[in-house]
């Protein structure tokens, strides 16, 4: 299977479980690889047979901003369900960073798997 990613995309949003995180914005950092067979659009050189990425990643970047979560695991698992309604991939990695949420540490996340049910 192919893979087409994402890697780095930064989103103000808020997210966290302390009242204080509550109320202000933090920068999540998505990384994203999805199962996709690029050999329609490589053979024809066509974007419209390929997984858009552009479109991929502003949808990513719009939900993360316009949603409130206390826990990165249920950012990850929405975005993973988002991409899976909105593109025609059957696998999905959702690797998530909180950056800077611990002082010694240059981030904190989840990474998740999943592949699109039959």
């Amino acid at each position: 299977m192919d893979k087409v990613f994402v890697e780095g995309l930064e989103v103000l949003t808020t997210i966290g479980v302390y009242e204080w995180e509550k109320s202000i914005k933090q920068k999540l950092r998505f990384d994203l690889e999805m199962g996709f067979n690029n050999a329609p659009a490589a053979k024809d050189d066509d974007i419209n047979k390929a997984l858009d990425y552009a479109t991929l990643s502003a949808a990513v970047t719009e939900f993360a901003e316009l949603n409130q979560f206390e826990l990165i695991e249920t950012m990850a698992e929405r975005v993973a369900e988002l991409i899976f309604r909105r593109f025609d991939v059957q696998f999905v990695k959702v690797r998530l960073t909180k950056l800077n949420a611990v002082v010694n540490a240059a981030g904190v996340g989840v990474e998740i798997l999943r592949t699109r049910k039959v």
